[in-house]
């Protein structure tokens, strides 16, 4: 097991470090922030598709719920317990090594959080399409080639566009602009955030609050409610999945389903664990970095659940791909998936479709400055231990911000955005993403034994039962994702084990530059 180590002088606190400009306010945004993409508008209707079911398709959304609010209660004494820059990467190098927080780091870099940052923009450019339909995926500036696609076992690989249209171009642009403006100071930054996740958590509660007093639709409250709400709910049920990218079809039960459907619930409220990256700017981490992630996760994932009773309340679940109205194509077949778009348009006509499409844009804009703020902070704390480019743990001399991690960053995630790759990256990491959760979660009763004494102003709620569940529930999803949906298990696990050769030429490097 590694040693404990505290931070490096340089890296938090004093006039040298860091300066501590978020408080509770804007670490709690930064949670909500950086969870709230543009996944809640669109999964709802691949999920549906899987568990066919309007009380599986809450019980999806229940079950992320009931994860993410476990995980953010365990990673709160780590947070509390360990307040540096880095976050999660560094309760993984405390607690099981410093190998394990270099594969999550490098994975972080390279797919998770990068990929998302370039996914979240381009959907701020596919939104922005609505207004102006010259930004378009279509509307090629300079258009390099068609990868065709190609079949590797059970995954599809390729089939993508490598160039830059207009639809990129704005994501570029969203990526450079606020990879610039979190250069100055950490509370420009929080600036941004406070407002944008204000305004998309007040988007969220509108819809809800609209969909309640406006919305309900007497057809879609008879197939969804009455009567229907349980069907092809019960365990005996069961449910047909596609294996893979191949012809075959097998059914399975009614738990193995939901874990099936957690590839979309769980991505969409993922990115809570960002504050974390931040530990070294917050004020009073021991304090504000628990309660920023029980306050944050609990009030996005409320709102997730509720928007998904008005989802059922307007729309039916079931519909037709060629539906001619948006009541004939259900949540199932909402044109593009884009389920609360078609609330919206139920509800109001087309003004309600402009009306969504301007609130995904916000939710878009301020989820990527939360990425990009918390992101950069990792990278740096692998740079000051030796693990990634010297240049990338320096401060910038005035607004002590990770200017050369921001900009690294910020390279890497534009040439995913004219890559035309980043949808599929992250098709790749939601098994990784939840790898690395059950190994934090384990770093937690690692450090539990090994260093009783340590100081631990905030103690797990529920542990050692919740934190364990938690564990099963997540080794669970892998189980059947890796046996069902081998598309998104197999590359991922691929990503983060090229990391190992990488990791120890870094430490080679950093023995050779100490000794």
């Amino acid at each position: 097991m590694a040693t404990p180590s505290a931070p490096p002088a340089s890296a938090e606190g004093g006039s040298t470090g860091f300066v501590q400009g978020l408080g509770l306010t804007s670490a709690t945004t930064l949670v909500m922030g950086s969870m709230i993409g543009s996944g809640i508008f669109i999964v709802s209707a691949d999920i549906s598709r899987t568990v066919d079911s309007p009380a599986l398709l809450l019980g999806a959304w229940l079950v992320t719920a009931f994860m993410t609010i476990v995980g953010a209660l365990s990673y709160g004494e780590l947070a509390a317990m360990m307040p540096h820059a880095g976050g999660q990467y560094v309760y993984l190098r405390e607690g099981l090594g410093p190998l394990w927080g270099f594969l999550y780091g490098w994975t972080l870099f390279l797919v998770i959080q990068t990929g998302t940052i370039a996914a979240v923009a381009v959907a701020f450019g596919k939104f922005l399409g609505v207004f102006y339909p010259a930004i378009s995926a279509k509307n090629w500036i300079w258009h390099v080639a068609h990868v065709p696609p190609f079949h590797l076992g059970p995954m599809v690989l390729g089939n993508m566009d490598v160039g830059l249209s207009t639809q990129s171009l704005v994501a570029v642009l969203i990526v450079i602009t606020l990879s610039v403006i979190n250069i100055f100071g950490v509370r420009t930054g929080a600036l941004i955030q406070n407002i944008f996740t204000i305004a998309k958590i007040s988007a969220l509660a509108g819809l809800v609050t609209l969909g309640v007093f406006l919305g309900r639709n007497a057809t879609a409250l008879a197939t969804n409610f009455n009567g229907h709400f349980w069907r092809n709910a019960g365990l005996s049920a069961q449910h047909p999945v596609q294996v893979g990218a191949t012809d075959t079809v097998v059914f399975v039960g009614t738990l193995t389903i939901l874990a099936v459907s957690q590839v979309g619930s769980l991505f969409s409220a993922d990115a809570w664990n960002n504050v974390t990256f931040t530990a070294g700017e917050v004020r009073n981490p021991s304090r504000n970095l628990p309660l920023s992630l029980a306050l944050g996760t609990g009030v996005v994932l409320l709102l997730y659940v509720l928007c998904n009773v008005i989802y059922l309340s307007v729309l039916p679940l079931d519909g037709s791909a060629a539906g001619a109205t948006i009541l004939d194509r259900g949540i199932k077949y909402a044109s593009e998936d884009r389920v609360a778009t078609a609330v919206m348009e139920q509800m109001f006509g087309a003004a309600g479709g402009y009306l969504m499409a301007f609130a995904i844009m916000i939710s878009s804009f301020g989820c990527n400055n939360g990425l990009i703020l918390s992101g950069a902070r990792v990278y740096y704390a692998m740079a000051k231990d030796g693990l990634f480019f010297r240049k990338v743990g320096e401060l910038h001399p005035k607004y002590r911000t990770p200017v050369v991690s921001l900009m690294v960053q910020m390279v890497w995630t534009c040439i995913l955005c004219v890559s035309g790759s980043y949808g599929q990256l992250l098709d790749y990491i939601v098994f990784a993403v939840l790898v690395f959760y059950i190994l934090t979660i384990v770093a937690l009763f690692v450090l539990r034994y090994t260093r009783p004494n340590a100081e631990r102003p905030y103690r797990a709620i529920g542990y050692p039962v919740l934190p364990a569940i938690y564990i099963v529930m997540a080794l669970f999803i892998d189980v059947v994702l890796l046996r069902y949906k081998p598309q998104f298990t197999w590359p991922g696990l691929i990503i983060v084990l090229l990391g190992l050769p990488v990791y120890f030429v870094w430490s080679r490097q950093r023995q050779h530059s100490t000794a």
